[in-house]
């Protein structure tokens, strides 16, 4: 791809995602409408979509950044709902879906149609959890979305492999196709495992924030290429690394987190922005090479396919939801029960995105006699129709569900009332910890700034107290909002009297750097705990 292109379609998906940011409407959805409707405007540039870009270079820190800001206590809690999702779901959908097309198509082999049945198989949850994050869903669903997503791109891809392998030629069974993908599985882990210790402690042992987050840009793209390279998932060794590096990131300096947080917050944005925006732009692509399968015939199939991965996943979810209460005696006793709410939002929210996208792109033209691969052109129309189909239906339609569902909505007062505990505990740990060294004559202080030591943990530790306590009747702000805000305006003030001095000429650029580059940790700290 040309550079002009590329910078094209990131300012224009970046620009985009900022507008939808003003609207109702989830950005994913924008993005991808936005795709639609310039994908036939005279000048705009051809983008198709490369599975050799996407599933290497694209994948992995989109994947690393969803296991960086997931909870591994969360999904280990939730281990069971996720695996049935991730594994069970994906080959359920593969087979059904994959055994529906073939009796809808005439004349399109079976093999084919699996392979389109693994191909619309994965849901993508990104699109999912920022609608949950936006109408506040309960954090088990958003857990176990999040935990689906995870895992299950590394189940489609190998379920897509043996289904080609089949549908080309190469022979396929199912023992060789379970032994496939037990051995890319447990590969897979293995190897983010083996990696994701010696990373953690070379993360640690940098003292250069630069360095640290030069390290961290590369994790995900070092532990998904070592897994490949010995035909493993590599898909789930970046989601074990990511884990385990997001679970011990407090053991890494405070500048590294600092500065990580930003970079990555930064290349999520542009990676989705962009990727959500290439799927509304592959339509000229999708629709080329239809022949006999154009017009109403196609859009029959579109629909017919549409609904039949729909209608799978909920016959997977409900059963999965209930089924193992009735079977298993130490889950009814240990979980509680389930309502038939939650399976509802699960079922909807099993949108379609890139991934298959990416993947149906990957199917060969020919097979190994030299036949063209047969329906290829329509594997990868319903692919994307399905796509969309889900992204708009479900997406357009799942906070409305949300918001009707008479579900437990997060509560706000109790999670400020635990925040509080917490950081009260916190706080008077700090506080005999401050007593302690200052008992010490190495760590003697004047007055004042021992007094100012103890006068900051004070203020850390009612912060959180002032949030529940009554607002201010003039500008409804509690006392830690006003203080946030004058703490602000004052760092303002000298931040503007440092840029006259260097004006004037008191000081020069290399200590207005310095002094600036203070102010700014300062309000990076007290931008995190307001944001928090």
């Amino acid at each position: 791809m040309q550079v002009l292109p590329l910078l094209l379609l990131v300012a224009g998906s970046a620009a985009v995602a900022g507008i939808a940011r003003r609207t109702p409407i989830p950005a994913p959805l924008l993005l991808v409408g936005a795709g639609l409707l310039v994908s036939y405007v005279p000048g705009v540039p051809h983008y198709e979509l490369d599975p050799h870009v996407v599933l290497p270079l694209l994948l992995p820190p989109l994947l690393y950044t969803a296991g960086v800001e997931s909870s591994y206590l969360d999904l280990r809690a939730n281990w069971r709902p996720v695996a049935l999702l991730s594994i069970g779901y994906v080959l359920f959908a593969t087979l059904v879906v994959g055994y529906a097309v073939y009796l809808i198509v005439p004349d399109l082999p079976l093999t084919a149609a699996l392979v389109l049945g693994a191909v619309v198989a994965p849901p993508d949850a990104v699109a999912a959890t920022a609608i949950a994050r936006r109408v506040g869903l309960p954090s088990r669903i958003t857990t176990i979305l999040q935990g689906e997503s995870l895992v299950n791109d590394a189940t489609a891809i190998t379920a897509y492999k043996v289904a080609l392998a089949a549908a080309v030629g190469e022979g396929a069974s199912w023992a060789g196709g379970i032994g496939e993908f037990a051995v890319a599985a447990l590969g897979g882990v293995g190897v983010g495992l083996v990696l994701m210790v010696p990373l953690h402690w070379l993360r640690t042992r940098l003292k250069e924030a630069l360095l640290q987050n030069t390290l961290s840009l590369l994790i995900p793209f070092v532990a998904y290429a070592a897994a490949e390279e010995v035909h493993a998932s590599g898909v789930l060794a970046v989601v074990v690394v990511a884990l385990y590096l997001g679970h011990r990131s407090w053991q890494v300096d405070f500048a590294t987190r600092l500065q990580e947080a930003a970079v990555w917050r930064m290349v999520a944005f542009i990676l989705e922005s962009a990727v959500f925006a290439l799927i509304g732009l592959q339509l000229p692509v999708v629709l080329q090479g239809l022949g006999e399968y154009e017009g109403l015939r196609a859009a029959w199939y579109a629909v017919a396919v549409f609904l039949v991965v729909v209608a799978a996943r909920f016959v997977w979810v409900y059963p999965a939801t209930f089924l193992p209460r009735v079977l298993f005696p130490r889950i009814r006793e240990r979980e509680t029960n389930p309502t038939w709410t939650g399976p509802l939002i699960v079922g909807w929210a099993g949108m379609r995105g890139v991934v298959s996208l990416a993947i149906a792109f990957s199917i060969p033209v020919a097979m190994d006699d030299g036949e063209a691969f047969p329906g290829r052109s329509l594997v990868l129309f319903l692919t994307f129709t399905t796509v969309i189909g889900t992204l708009v239906v479900q997406g357009l339609t799942l906070p409305t569900l949300i918001r009707v569902l008479p579900i437990a909505r997060p509560d706000v007062h109790a999670d400020t009332l635990a925040e509080a505990q917490a950081q009260s505990e916190a706080s008077q740990a700090a506080e005999a910890r401050l007593e302690e060294l200052l008992a010490d004559e190495r760590n003697a202080l004047p007055q004042a700034l021992a007094d100012r030591l103890r006068t900051v943990l004070e203020r850390r530790r009612n912060a959180v107290w002032e949030r529940l306590g009554a607002a201010n009747p003039v500008t409804g702000e509690s006392a830690d909002d006003t203080y946030r805000r004058l703490s602000r305006e004052t760092l303002a003030a000298e931040r503007a009297v440092f840029v006259e001095l260097r004006d004037r000429r008191r000081i020069d650029d290399e200590m207005l750097r310095n002094l600036l580059r203070r102010l700014d940790l300062e309000e990076a700290a007290a931008y995190r705990e307001e944001s928090a």
